[in-house]
């Protein structure tokens, strides 16, 4: 199969239209519809169930979309990773969510500038689950991951730390006093409901917390009595002192993974892995 065919079966299986794939693709609808027959026939395969009113996908042609996809991230990552190899100056590209990890960032950076043959480190801050996505498509060269949230599989990790969470909430609320809770106790506050944040394509799901997309905004809502929120234990550090963080006893551990690519043969990205798992 070609980049090409795989370009224009994505374009259809997401528009479930060849109208309005045709459109997205810059090309006349008749060759895109002959384009998908030949993959269809060069496969043995149905990949699309057509009616004159519809387009729907069959369960090939669903597997098709996710490892096209998956195929297509990778040869666009592949040529992100060749343009940046041969850039005049060196230098690797971490991410990381906003907020997230500070202490542990700094630290790590520390530590990799001390290596012999350090390059220049360009630290990109991304919302909530995007960091998989940006190594995955070559827009970055390691991320920093946090279990039980983000997906691993197909990278290489390692372990950085593993750590409890809290529940932070107002100054002067009365939970606060408390020396420990569960999670039981702070799920469905009627006067401080857990936050929504973002799904990858950038909607909500339906509830009645606020809708949030950073650390800053959920801040300021905790100050204000609107939110209470369950974050790692090292969000302690970030915290404001209109703001309390109390222990939970039964939320689950967030592990934070130093994540690569694992065909990756950067010595640069190898030496950061090495300086993260001597912290």
């Amino acid at each position: 199969m070609e980049t090409r065919e795989l370009r224009y079966f994505v374009a259809v299986a997401e528009e479930l239209h060849f109208g309005r794939a045709a459109a997205r693709l810059g090309i006349a609808q008749p060759p895109l519809s002959r384009a998908i027959g030949q993959l269809e026939r060069r496969l043995g395969v149905t990949l699309l169930e057509r009616t004159s009113r519809s387009v729907a996908l069959t369960e090939a042609g669903g597997v098709l979309l996710r490892e096209a996809r998956a195929a297509l991230a990778a040869v666009e990552a592949a040529a992100r990773r060749t343009r940046r190899a041969a850039a005049p100056e060196p230098g690797i590209v971490l991410v990381t969510k906003a907020g997230a990890s500070g202490e542990l960032l700094a630290k790590l950076l520390d530590a990799y500038a001390a290596e012999p043959g350090a390059v220049p480190v360009d630290v990109q801050l991304c919302g909530i689950g995007e960091q998989e996505r940006l190594l995955r498509d070559g827009r970055a060269d390691v991320a920093l991951l946090h279990l039980p949230y983000d997906e691993p599989a197909g990278f290489d990790t390692e372990v950085l730390t593993v750590e409890r969470q809290v529940v932070v909430l107002p100054a002067g609320h009365p939970l606060t006093t408390a020396p420990s809770l569960r999670m039981a106790d702070v799920a469905d506050l009627p006067d401080l409901p857990l936050p929504r944040w973002p799904e990858p394509d950038g909607s909500y799901r339906p509830g009645r917390g606020p809708e949030v997309r950073g650390n800053s905004q959920l801040y300021q809502l905790i100050a204000l009595g609107r939110a209470c929120a369950v974050l790692p234990d090292s969000a302690r550090t970030h915290l404001r002192r209109d703001l309390v963080a109390v222990p939970l006893l039964d939320a689950p551990e967030i592990t934070t993974l130093i994540a690569w690519p694992p065909h990756s043969r950067s010595r640069a990205v190898a030496g950061l892995v090495r300086a993260a798992t001597r912290l």
